[in-house]
Parts: structure tokens; sequence; C-alpha cells
């Protein structure tokens, strides 16, 4: 009914091959496969390459689909998260190239959907950044359309760090945004990369989204976030998210995921849905990564058959 699985950023380290036969030895359905162009990451979890698009001849397309028979395993999106919204058009084109290339890649792999960011302006306000928005995103989702393959745009507001302040790198943060983008862009190959964690720290309800937008529910991350009243007392709202949460894994923050997968299988939705691990406290050592990872995947498993 719902298929487990876990984004292949927290194995970065890891080749493909490697990747796909961890999420078999470990009764995963799917992995959610990073496409990030080969070189340096710009920030934590980002530019892992499972997959490199650039390079994916005929050859590399067949090693793909053979390595994911032998392991019974699937593809349930191609991941990329950049900042199509920067304010750096020659970035902003840059990124915007490489979510097409990773479009048509998903198509020749018979991947059904690729999952990034909106982007941001952060030192535009948000009715500013929606007419960016309205210019920039036609050309991704003709694309889109004409490769019969879905976007999910994930919810994270990116806003952690000095850089990233005042506004955040994504604008997809909230169902008020969600209804005016999508009004703006009525495709059907728009929808969401929904991850529930995003919501709690920004004081928001994370389960009723589900029923509001079941019909955009492309993709779905398994995050948890843990809220702390003392700091938040401290440094309100306003401060950086960091000062106040932690992003944990599933069950070991604030998400009622009880609520979450009722809602879930209330709505019908038949798919993904992806284990996201960003969890300081699992980060020391490789063991702590493939514990963070079998962690989760055991809590979860009261409510999913793994």
């Amino acid at each position: 009914m719902l298929n487990l699985g876990f984004v292949s950023a927290i194995l970065a380290d890891n080749r493909f091959e490697e990747v796909i036969t961890f999420a078999s030895q470990n009764r995963f359905a799917c992995v959610e496969i990073m496409c990030w162009p080969v070189g340096k990451a710009e920030r934590r979890y980002a530019g892992v390459t499972h997959i490199d698009v650039d390079s994916l001849d005929d050859a590399k397309v067949q090693e793909i689909k053979t390595i994911l028979d032998q392991n019974q395993v699937y593809i349930s999106g191609l991941g990329y998260y950049p900042n199509p919204l920067d304010p750096d058009v020659q970035k902003a084109e840059v990124y915007i190239a490489h979510i097409q290339k990773i479009i048509k890649a998903a198509a020749r792999l018979g991947i059904g959907v690729v999952n990034t960011f909106v982007g941001r302006d952060p030192k535009l306000n948000v009715a500013d950044n929606l007419k960016l928005f309205a210019e920039r995103w036609p050309v991704i989702l003709k694309t889109a359309e004409e490769n019969n393959v879905r976007i999910g745009i994930e919810n994270c507001p990116m806003l952690f760090t000095n850089d990233e302040w005042p506004g955040g790198k994504n604008l997809a943060t909230t169902p008020a945004i969600w209804d005016r983008m999508f009004e703006l862009i009525p495709s059907p190959a728009l929808g969401l990369n929904y991850d529930p964690s995003h919501l709690v720290w920004q004081m928001m309800d994370p389960v009723q989204p589900i029923y509001d937008y079941k019909d955009k529910l492309f993709h779905i991350h398994l995050k948890d976030a843990k809220v702390y009243p003392d700091k938040l007392k401290r440094v309100g709202i306003m401060a950086y998210p960091l000062e106040y949460h932690s992003p944990k894994i599933p069950g070991l923050g604030d998400v009622n995921w009880r609520d979450f997968f009722s809602a879930l299988t209330t709505v019908k939705y038949r798919g993904p849905v992806c284990i996201e691990v960003e969890d300081k406290a699992y980060e020391g050592s490789p063991e702590d990564v493939v514990s963070a990872i079998l962690t989760a995947r055991n809590y979860l498993s009261q409510f999913l058959v793994c």
C-alpha cells in the first residue's frame, strides 16, 4: 500500500549499486536517488551524485535497470535541490538546465517523479518571488509535461544560515503559498514532495495538508523535528530556526506519526514514503548513519509492512 524507502543523500559515500543493495538487504522497497552535478557540495546533504545524468548513455540506463531488477528495488524519484529563483540569473539558468536534464533522464529510466525546490530570492517578499516563479518555472514544467514526469516540490524553507536570511531559499513553505503557486501555474505536473517536519517548527499543523492536497502529493519525505520550548522562549520565532529546533529521525520529534499515516491512508495515497535522515545525533560514523536509517525503519514498521 505504502512503499517505504529512504533518501540516498545520507549514503553519500556509497556507489549507486551499494545504495540499492543496502536497500534490498534491509527491506526497503524504494530509494530517492540524488542527481546533483558532479562536484563539490555547497551545503550538508547536497552535492550527492548517485546517478550522473550528464553521462547517462544507453549502457548506463540498462546497467541501472539491471541493478534495480536484481535487487527488487525501485527508484521513487530523482532528487536535486538547488535554487532556481536565485538572484544570480546565470546560476539560476544552470540550475534550471540541470533540472531539465534530470527530467529527461527520469523519462529514459521510467521514473515518474523528479523532486526539487521552487527556489527563492531571499531578499524579495513573497509577492515578488511568486512573480519570479511565474517567469522561470513554465519552461521546467513544459519539459516535465512533454516527458510525462511530475515535479514534487519539497516544502523546506531553506532558512537556516546567515546567507539564507531573511526569506530563505525556497518559496514553497506554506499551504497559502502552494495555493498561489498552483493558481499561477495550473500544471498537472506540479505537486508536492511533502515533508511534515518543516511545518512543525513553523508552528503549523503537519497533518492537515495531507487532506487538503491529496491530489498534489507526488512523493513523501519522512523526517521529524523537535522544537525546544525553552530555547524558543529565549530566542523567539524570528531567530534562525536551528536555534530552537533540531531535525530528527521519525519517532524522536514532535510529529504525530499515527495521525500522519492515518491521514495518508484515509486519502488513499499510494506510493513512496522515504526516510530523510538529517539528524546530527546520528552523524558520528558510518555505523551511526546505518543505525539512523534502520531505527527509523523499525519505528515506522508499526504503520507499514517493512
